[in-house]
């Protein structure tokens, strides 16, 4: 058979078509890989390094508890400890049900016997210093307790040491197999040019263009660069990849937020998220309620009781609210923590005014578990001022205050934000729990000009 000129263009176009087979079979395995990788430090190294940090974080708040209990012999901080105890092991179970390697699964099973450890440790101690054995109490926490903790913290240290290495060593191998397939297919592409075949070049330039740009994606963000963007608009592998890269990237920027901004007591997002979303629902130009909960008598309380125990009223707060917005299955609800005693509800106008219904009523019953016996008995209790002079102090009461608008009154979210602190402070001067929306305010104001409101819409308890 002799080569014809059309044949030989077959043969061509065939080998050709083979090559550009080779290589787009090349590019889309390493792809599936890259994207695997990029997948594995999203949902799992960066799962296990955060929670390694809380539970160094819960280990140090029963750490403290338990020293102050041997100094005050508080029963309300034996509780606390025992509370964070249950956070604790609750972390851990969560944990350990994560797709681990021997040495990580080994590290989480100490720490496990350690913390059994530690709660025998602490019961003995309560129990010696409960009988007067203070002293013995006291040496047991500074020598076995002690060591107890240390092999606890040194172990989450090492899981968070190796989760961090486990990062960098698969973005170092994500970008050694972008460089690969790059190379790999431009050297397909380069043979497929020598034969003369044009589509070889949109071949090329289709596969090799997308990959430089994971390539470098992958180098700046291994190098923390996470503004750097991913222009990929593909329904293919690569596209799927780039998704991949973008959700990696935005998920590292919303984590790297959230740690700096968010309130380290209750985990809520603190004021730049706050300012955020009030900014981006103004510009929406869709009706909404801008909230803001405050505990009234907080700080006298803190005086007496101590501030571990107003840290738990804060949160005893932050859990009411967020509660009811799991139960209630409110999606777009925003909750967020200013600081302090001081809450931020921002979602759809009926929906913030029914959780502020339920938050008045449910606060009054909550917040008597957190006073002695008597006090609650007796709705407030003796203590001294900040000038050394006995008085009264009543409960802690909590004051809610909304106010509504779609973006066209209030230009900015300081504006908004000074309206409802107004707002706030005139609903104060109010007994009990309150919550007043603006409409209601202005509705009284308008027929009691010189007086203080006695009732507003809402609740009042």
């Amino acid at each position: 058979m002799s080569l014809t000129i059309s044949r030989k263009l077959f043969l061509g176009y065939l080998f050709m078509a083979l090559l550009t087979v080779l290589a787009s079979a090349f590019a889309l395995f390493n792809l599936q890989k890259l994207s695997a990788g990029a997948y594995n430090i999203t949902n799992h190294h960066f799962v296990l390094m955060e929670n390694s940090k809380q539970l160094m974080d819960i280990l140090l708040a029963q750490e403290s508890a338990e020293k102050k209990y041997l100094i005050l012999r508080d029963p309300e901080l034996e509780q606390i400890f025992w509370k964070r105890s249950v956070e604790f092991t609750e972390k851990l179970d969560e944990t350990s049900r994560l797709k681990l390697d021997r040495r990580t699964k080994s590290a989480i099973a100490e720490v496990d016997v350690l913390h059994r450890r530690l709660k025998e440790l602490f019961s003995e101690e309560t129990l010696l210093a409960q009988n007067g054995h203070l002293q013995e109490a006291q040496a047991i926490s500074d020598t076995t307790g002690r060591a107890v903790i240390d092999a606890m913290a040194m172990q989450l240290r090492d899981i968070q040491k190796n989760m961090d290495q486990a990062i960098n060593n698969e973005m170092n191998r994500i970008a050694s197999q972008g460089r690969a397939a790059v190379q790999m297919t431009l050297g397909l592409s380069l043979l497929s040019l020598v034969l003369g075949i044009t589509l070889a070049l949109i071949i090329t330039r289709n596969i090799s263009k997308p990959l430089k740009q994971l390539q470098k994606a992958t180098r700046l963000i291994a190098e923390g660069n996470l503004d750097h963007k991913i222009e990929a608009r593909r329904n293919d592998e690569i596209g799927a990849l780039a998704d991949s890269f973008a959700h990696m990237t935005q998920r590292l920027k919303v984590l790297e937020a959230l740690n700096l901004d968010a309130s380290p007591l209750t985990g809520l997002p603190g004021n730049l998220a706050i300012e955020n979303r009030i900014e981006q629902s103004l510009a929406k130009g869709k009706l909404f309620s801008l909230c803001q909960v405050d505990l009234d008598n907080f700080k006298p309380f803190a005086d007496q009781y101590g501030y571990a125990w107003g840290s738990e009223v804060i949160k005893e707060v932050a859990g009411l609210l967020q509660g009811y917005i799991d139960e209630m299955k409110l999606t777009d609800m925003f909750l967020g923590h200013i600081g302090g005693d001081d809450f931020v509800l921002i979602g759809d106008p009926g929906q913030v005014e029914g959780i502020c219904k339920k938050l008045v009523v449910d606060f009054a019953g909550r917040i008597l578990r957190y006073y002695r016996p008597e006090d609650a008995q007796k709705g407030y209790f003796i203590g001294r001022n900040r000038q050394g002079t006995v008085q009264k102090f009543p409960l802690i009461t909590i004051t809610a205050a909304i106010v509504t608008d779609d973006g066209s009154r209030f230009k900015n979210p300081l504006e908004m934000a000074r309206r409802v602190a107004e707002l706030k402070e005139y609903a104060k001067r109010m007994p009990g729990s309150n919550y007043v929306t603006e409409e209601a305010v202005e509705r009284q104001k308008a027929a009691q000009p010189q007086n203080l409101p006695s009732s507003l819409e809402g609740s009042n308890c």
